[in-house]
Parts: structure tokens; C-alpha cells; sequence
């Protein structure tokens, strides 16, 4: 079930949604949805601990180090800022954040967040083009989706699932609903309106799935997408392996 949210008009932030890029920057409302929010207040005991934000805080380079950008409660979505986290060190915490470049975490003081931990994570194979839903290491469901094509592949590493986000327009390029992630596409065309965000969507063009047909963006059919969207929460890790 959706939460209630104010619409608002976001810049087209996250990349390989077209198949090519348009005369200018797109502006599409999308409303965030609150699932999994449940899943952000319960006992930190799965495999990956999650942090949500109570209060602004700075994203340092180190522990007690430099600030590099000041993150708020919330995203540029409307979500609540929930970050996957990779260590724990002194009462600092190295979280997965899109303010970072890819494999870079940031660390954040532990007193500011709510400590949470979820057993899914979501594993896509590029060469492969699928994605498979793990849940305590075992998969649970597995899907074809269109990864990046030559020149812009989808990157791999370690990310995180930012937004669950509904767009208004439902003949949008994000087709239901997008797992908005924490990367970044850093191989961008000339001419590309957009932003650099990588997302899991899903999309008009299902002749696309299972093809390297994408500028980055992982697409899927519309039920596999819910599915996702119902099942895992916010801060989730998400693993992409060539």
C-alpha cells in the first residue's frame, strides 16, 4: 500500500530509461512509495545492516573525517533516507550512498540513524542479463532484464535500493514503478538529457527485456517489477557482476 506523499516534478535523474536521448531534460512527478518501511524499525539481525537517517547529518570521507555533503532525512525523491551499510567502526558507520562515486562508501555517526537489517538482496548477472531475488543467501525468484548495451554497460559493484518510486505518467519510460539504486552510469552519450542515476524499472518496451538494449538502466516486465517492489526495502544491496 502506497503512503501519502506531495507530487512534485523531478529532473529525469537516472540514465538508460530511453533509447535515445530527447532535445531536453524531461520532467517527470513521481510519488515514493512507503513499502518496506515496516522492515526499517525492526531488530538489526539479517545479513546486511541498514541505516535510516532521524536527522541531517554530514557524509564524511573517514570517521571523524572531512565532510563531503551534508545528507538530509529525506532523498531528492521524497523517500525516507534509508542506506545500505558496509562496515562499523568506533560508532561510525560506512554506508552506501548516491552522493558518492561507485565503490565509494562515506561514514556517518551511528547516533544519528535507526539501525535496521534485511535477509534480500538482489543479484543481477550482465552477461547473463538476469536478476535473481535472494533471501538469507538462497534465491527465491529469478527474471530476465535488459542490461546496458555496448559503449554503455550497466556498471558493476555493490549499490543499494534508494527509492521505490510510481510514476504518475503511466506511459513513462519507468513503464509501473522504478527501484531507483545508489550508482551511477559514468559511461554517458553526447546528447544524454537525463542524469547518471542507475535504476531497476520496468518499461514499455518488453521486446527489450533480456537484450543489451539499455543506456545503463536494468529493465523488466511489469509484474516481475512489482513483485520486487513488494517485496524488498529500502537500502537493500544490490550486486551486478559482469
Amino acid at each position: 500500500m502506497r503512503r501519502p506523499a506531495l507530487l512534485f516534478g523531478v529532473l529525469l535523474l537516472m540514465a538508460g530509461c530511453g533509447d535515445s536521448p530527447g532535445p531536453k531534460a524531461v520532467r517527470l512527478p513521481f510519488t515514493p512509495s512507503g513499502e518496506g518501511m515496516e522492515d526499517a524499525a525492526a531488530a538489526p539481525s539479517g545479513r546486511y545492516l541498514t541505516a535510516r537517517l532521524l536527522s541531517p547529518t554530514a557524509l564524511r570521507d573517514r570517521p571523524g573525517g572531512r565532510p563531503l555533503h551534508r545528507l538530509g532525512v529525506k532523498t531528492e525523491f521524497g523517500s525516507r533516507r534509508v542506506l545500505s551499510v558496509t562496515a562499523r567502526r568506533g560508532g561510525w558507520l560506512a554506508v552506501v550512498a548516491s552522493e558518492r562515486p561507485n565503490g565509494r562508501s562515506g561514514w556517518i555517526p551511528e547516533r544519528r540513524v535507526a539501525l535496521a537489517s534485511t535477509n534480500w538482496s538482489v543479484h543481477v548477472d550482465r552477461s547473463a542479463r538476469r536478476l535473481t531475488l535472494r533471501r538469507k543467501g538462497r534465491a527465491i525468484r529469478s527474471f530476465p532484464v535488459a542490461v546496458g548495451r555496448p559503449g554503455t554497460e550497466t556498471p558493476t559493484g555493490r549499490f543499494a535500493v534508494t527509492d521505490k518510486l510510481h510514476p504518475d505518467d503511466p506511459g513513462s519510460p519507468y513503464g509501473c514503478c522504478a527501484l531507483a539504486l545508489s550508482g551511477h552510469q559514468t559511461k554517458l552519450i553526447d546528447g544524454w538529457p537525463g542524469g547518471d542515476r542507475l535504476a531497476i524499472h520496468a518499461t514499455p518496451n518488453v521486446e527489450t527485456v533480456g537484450r543489451a538494449a539499455s543506456l545503463g538502466c536494468m529493465r523488466a516486465r511489469t509484474a516481475d517489477i512489482r513483485r520486487l517492489m513488494g517485496t524488498v526495502p529500502l537500502g537493500t544491496p544490490v550486486f551486478i557482476r559482469a
